[in-house]
Protein backbone atom coordinates (compact mmCIF):
# COMPACT_ATOMS: atom_id res chain seq x y z
CA UNK A 1 0.00 0.00 0.00
CA UNK A 2 1.11 3.51 -0.58
CA UNK A 3 2.06 5.76 2.32
CA UNK A 4 -0.89 8.04 1.54
CA UNK A 5 -3.41 5.19 1.82
CA UNK A 6 -1.89 3.93 5.08
CA UNK A 7 -1.97 7.44 6.61
CA UNK A 8 -5.58 7.91 5.52
CA UNK A 9 -6.62 4.60 7.09
CA UNK A 10 -4.83 5.44 10.35
CA UNK A 11 -6.32 8.94 10.46
CA UNK A 12 -9.80 7.56 9.79
CA UNK A 13 -9.39 4.96 12.54
CA UNK A 14 -8.29 7.62 15.02
CA UNK A 15 -11.27 9.82 14.17
CA UNK A 16 -13.74 6.95 14.49
CA UNK A 17 -12.13 5.80 17.75
CA UNK A 18 -12.32 9.33 19.16
CA UNK A 19 -15.97 9.69 18.16
CA UNK A 20 -16.77 6.32 19.73
CA UNK A 21 -15.01 7.19 22.98
CA UNK A 22 -16.78 10.56 23.13
CA UNK A 23 -20.16 8.93 22.52
CA UNK A 24 -19.51 6.32 25.22
CA UNK A 25 -18.42 9.00 27.71
CA UNK A 26 -21.53 11.08 26.97
CA UNK A 27 -23.79 8.05 27.41
CA UNK A 28 -22.26 7.30 30.80
CA UNK A 29 -22.63 10.89 32.05
CA UNK A 30 -26.35 11.29 31.42
CA UNK A 31 -28.55 12.47 34.31
CA UNK A 32 -30.98 9.93 35.77
CA UNK A 33 -34.02 9.30 33.56
CA UNK A 34 -37.62 8.34 34.43
CA UNK A 35 -39.79 6.17 32.18
CA UNK A 36 -43.13 4.37 32.46
CA UNK A 37 -44.34 6.52 35.38
CA UNK A 38 -47.90 5.82 36.55
CA UNK A 39 -50.07 6.85 39.48
CA UNK A 40 -53.11 4.91 40.68
CA UNK A 41 -55.45 6.50 43.22
CA UNK A 42 -58.17 4.58 45.09
CA UNK A 43 -60.48 6.77 47.17
CA UNK A 44 -61.37 5.72 50.70
CA UNK A 45 -64.90 4.34 51.00
CA UNK A 46 -66.48 4.54 54.45
CA UNK A 47 -64.35 2.52 56.87
CA UNK A 48 -62.17 1.16 54.05
CA UNK A 49 -58.92 3.00 53.41
CA UNK A 50 -57.89 4.01 49.93
CA UNK A 51 -54.37 4.33 48.55
CA UNK A 52 -52.07 6.12 46.18
CA UNK A 53 -49.57 3.96 44.32
CA UNK A 54 -46.87 5.43 42.09
CA UNK A 55 -44.44 3.37 40.01
CA UNK A 56 -41.63 4.36 37.66
CA UNK A 57 -38.53 2.95 36.03
CA UNK A 58 -35.37 4.92 36.78
CA UNK A 59 -32.14 4.63 34.82
CA UNK A 60 -28.91 5.99 36.30
CA UNK A 61 -25.54 4.84 34.99
CA UNK A 62 -23.85 5.33 38.40
CA UNK A 63 -26.71 3.71 40.33
CA UNK A 64 -29.43 5.23 42.51
CA UNK A 65 -28.92 7.01 45.79
CA UNK A 66 -32.56 8.06 46.37
CA UNK A 67 -35.94 8.53 44.72
CA UNK A 68 -38.19 11.03 46.53
CA UNK A 69 -41.92 11.21 45.76
CA UNK A 70 -44.49 13.95 46.47
CA UNK A 71 -48.14 14.09 45.41
CA UNK A 72 -49.43 17.65 45.11
CA UNK A 73 -52.73 19.23 44.03
CA UNK A 74 -52.66 21.06 40.70
CA UNK A 75 -54.25 24.14 42.28
CA UNK A 76 -51.68 24.44 45.12
CA UNK A 77 -49.00 27.08 45.62
CA UNK A 78 -46.53 24.77 43.85
CA UNK A 79 -48.50 25.41 40.63
CA UNK A 80 -47.82 29.13 40.97
CA UNK A 81 -44.28 29.27 42.39
CA UNK A 82 -42.93 26.00 40.99
CA UNK A 83 -41.68 22.97 42.86
CA UNK A 84 -37.92 22.80 43.55
CA UNK A 85 -35.44 20.15 44.65
CA UNK A 86 -35.27 21.95 47.99
CA UNK A 87 -39.04 21.41 48.45
CA UNK A 88 -38.46 17.69 47.88
CA UNK A 89 -35.67 17.27 50.44
CA UNK A 90 -37.84 16.09 53.33
CA UNK A 91 -40.46 14.02 51.45
CA UNK A 92 -40.79 10.24 51.54
CA UNK A 93 -38.74 7.88 49.40
CA UNK A 94 -39.82 5.20 46.96
CA UNK A 95 -38.59 1.62 47.28
CA UNK A 96 -36.48 0.56 44.30
CA UNK A 97 -35.43 -2.85 43.01
CA UNK A 98 -33.01 -3.66 40.16
CA UNK A 99 -34.77 -4.56 36.93
CA UNK A 100 -31.85 -5.01 34.55
CA UNK A 101 -28.77 -3.03 33.57
CA UNK A 102 -28.71 0.48 35.02
CA UNK A 103 -32.49 0.51 35.52
CA UNK A 104 -34.45 0.05 38.74
CA UNK A 105 -38.21 -0.18 39.18
CA UNK A 106 -39.35 2.13 41.97
CA UNK A 107 -42.66 2.07 43.83
CA UNK A 108 -44.25 4.37 46.38
CA UNK A 109 -47.49 3.52 48.17
CA UNK A 110 -49.36 5.48 50.83
CA UNK A 111 -52.68 4.81 52.55
CA UNK A 112 -55.44 7.38 52.15
CA UNK A 113 -58.04 7.52 54.93
CA UNK A 114 -61.42 9.21 55.11
CA UNK A 115 -59.89 11.63 57.63
CA UNK A 116 -57.49 12.91 54.95
CA UNK A 117 -59.02 16.09 53.62
CA UNK A 118 -57.49 15.94 50.15
CA UNK A 119 -58.64 18.67 47.75
CA UNK A 120 -60.70 17.32 44.89
CA UNK A 121 -59.46 17.64 41.33
CA UNK A 122 -56.27 17.07 39.40
CA UNK A 123 -53.08 16.06 41.26
CA UNK A 124 -49.51 15.60 40.09
CA UNK A 125 -46.73 13.34 41.34
CA UNK A 126 -43.29 14.97 41.60
CA UNK A 127 -40.14 12.85 41.66
CA UNK A 128 -36.59 13.82 42.62
CA UNK A 129 -33.99 11.24 41.62
CA UNK A 130 -30.46 11.43 42.98
CA UNK A 131 -27.81 9.18 41.45
CA UNK A 132 -24.79 7.87 43.34
CA UNK A 133 -22.55 10.26 41.39
CA UNK A 134 -24.62 13.23 42.62
CA UNK A 135 -26.54 13.92 39.38
CA UNK A 136 -30.21 14.75 39.97
CA UNK A 137 -33.39 14.83 37.94
CA UNK A 138 -36.55 16.62 39.11
CA UNK A 139 -39.77 15.85 37.29
CA UNK A 140 -42.58 17.89 38.86
CA UNK A 141 -45.29 16.16 36.80
CA UNK A 142 -44.07 12.58 36.41
CA UNK A 143 -47.66 11.29 36.62
CA UNK A 144 -51.19 12.63 37.23
CA UNK A 145 -54.29 11.38 38.97
CA UNK A 146 -57.68 12.75 39.96
CA UNK A 147 -59.25 12.93 43.41
CA UNK A 148 -63.00 12.78 42.84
Amino acid sequence: MSRRVVLSVIAGGLVLGGVGAFTLAQAQNQPPALTHSTAHYIAPDGPRNGSLTFTTDVTASSGLKSVKVLAWPANSTFAKKGLTAKDMAAVESAVCKPSGGDTEQCAYKVAVTGADDSPRGQWHVAVLVTAKDGDTTLNTKAADFTVA
